[in-house]
């Protein structure tokens, strides 16, 4: 019940009640109303600052739920690093040593993609460190194992190859040399024969009379065929494939044309004294991807054990070349 108010006439010397007018009550009527919109305001704005409503309620869920996933995805991306790792390690240091194939270079394996702005799109996202983080493994784990596989698309070839590389590697002496007397001079810094200077002596001189036969080392086709003066002289370089070739100097004369298939132990030419020799010699060299290298590792179809130190001992003599 409202509460009468009164006030005291000082005319009639009474108290008479106090009547309100219709603008008054209208008035009052307008402020009480915006008091209250003004109040529940006021309280709706406190309460969901504090308090979540059921929709953000639910959506706040989702995230969690989401990023929980995407916490456990990255962890398991881990995992599959950890494997891919050790599985390009196996490839390089393993499978492509036992096939002679070069490793991948890491610039290659972990190369990653281009483009400042790929993962654009996801910034601003709630934990979007995480998600940019898991995209970029993905497309990085995505990008190896595509690398990986035509790798090991390599070796499987390599592998039904095994049996023709085997034959096409330079694996016996060009020369006979049985009881291993013909091993003139090795490779590695000589004293050249006619500027009386060390130099670098890049393959390995078997002495022997002119007309000696020379065998082709491995399976392989004649590359090139040369009659010269200098240098080399007349000689003779097989390619047998697979990074392969090996050069055979100073011949009397060859057996062979360039174009022609050769198999180990076919003979290709003669011993000789031409191009730059000051006896009658056979030079031989074995180049690997380009680069010339010791042919002394390459006997191990023709040597025994005792054959082969005895060999190295021979060949690391600090001696003069023939060419």
């Amino acid at each position: 019940m409202a509460k009468v108010k009164y006030y005291y006439d000082t005319k009639t010397l009474s108290y008479k009640r106090i009547e309100l007018s219709g603008l008054n009550k209208l008035k009052r009527l307008f402020y009480f109303l915006i008091g209250s919109a003004f109040t529940g305001l006021i309280m709706v704005i406190v309460f969901f600052q504090f308090f979540d409503s059921p929709k953000e309620k639910r959506l706040n869920r989702e995230i969690d739920a989401l990023t929980s996933q995407y916490e456990i995805v990255d962890d398991k991306l881990r995992q599959v690093e950890l494997v891919l790792d050790d599985v390009q390690n196996r490839d390089d240091n393993i499978y492509r040593v036992i096939f002679e194939a070069d490793p991948i270079p890491k610039s290659i394996r972990k190369a990653g993609y281009g483009g400042v702005n790929r993962y654009e799109n996801l910034k601003g996202l709630n934990n979007s460190d995480l998600i940019i983080n898991t995209s970029e493994k993905v497309d990085q784990i995505s990008k190896q194992l595509y690398i990986q596989s035509k790798s090991f698309d390599d070796i499987i070839e390599l592998a039904k190859n095994k049996s023709d590389m085997l034959a096409a590697l330079p694996a016996i002496q060009p020369v006979s040399n049985k009881n291993l007397s013909r091993m003139a001079s090795g490779y590695g810094p000589r004293i050249h024969p006619i500027y009386k200077t060390r130099k670098m002596h890049t393959g390995m001189d078997f002495s022997a009379k002119s007309g000696t036969p020379i065998y082709a080392t491995g399976d392989g086709k004649i590359s090139k065929v040369t009659r010269s003066r200098r240098g080399y002289g007349n000689h003779v370089i097989i390619d047998h494939g697979y990074g392969y070739k090996t050069l055979y100097a100073h011949m009397q004369k060859y057996a062979v044309k360039k174009g022609q298939k050769v198999k180990r132990g076919e003979v290709i030419g003669y011993v000789g004294n031409s191009g730059t020799s000051v006896a009658p010699h056979l030079h031989y060299e074995v180049h690997k991807d380009g680069r010339k290298i010791n042919p002394v590792n390459f006997y191990f179809n023709d040597l025994s054990p005792e054959e082969y130190e005895k060999m190295l001992e021979i060949s690391s003599q600090n001696n003069q070349s023939f060419d």
